[in-house]
């Protein structure tokens, strides 16, 4: 069987970031689904089968944070990629232990795409995976 591609939920309440980033994703040969809450994410997770999530750490509601820990991504074993405006400590030193990673906006082009690869291998995997 041919190669599938890797898939991304991507979680961002700014729908700008969300375009941005998808079109960089998916460029790169990931696919992509795009969530502006991790409760819209939450609510068919198990269903989507993602590779990875990428999710900002402030969200309108539960935040990345919160996501990484949640007994559903933890469960699916899914690495979480967090992404930030804001340099603050406080959230900074959990969210290294909790993630694969932590980036912060304005994203340095490569870096997302190397945090992802990092994470799950590049964008196409043999369906036998």
């Amino acid at each position: 069987m041919p190669p599938v591609r890797k898939l991304v939920a991507l979680i961002d309440d700014d729908p700008s970031i969300r375009t941005a980033l998808d079109r960089q994703l998916r460029a790169a040969g990931f696919r992509c689904e795009l969530f502006s809450s991790a409760e819209d994410f939450l609510a068919i997770a198990t269903e989507l089968r993602a590779d990875c999530i990428v999710s900002d750490i402030n969200l309108g509601g539960m935040s990345g944070l919160e996501l990484a820990l949640h007994p559903t991504v933890v469960k699916l074993d899914l690495p979480v990629v967090l992404i930030t405006a804001q340099h603050d400590t406080l959230l900074e030193e959990p969210a290294q232990v909790i993630a694969a990673a932590l980036l912060h906006k304005p994203i340095a082009p490569g870096k997302l795409l190397e945090a992802i690869v990092d994470a799950v291998g590049p964008p196409l995997q043999d369906d036998d995976d």
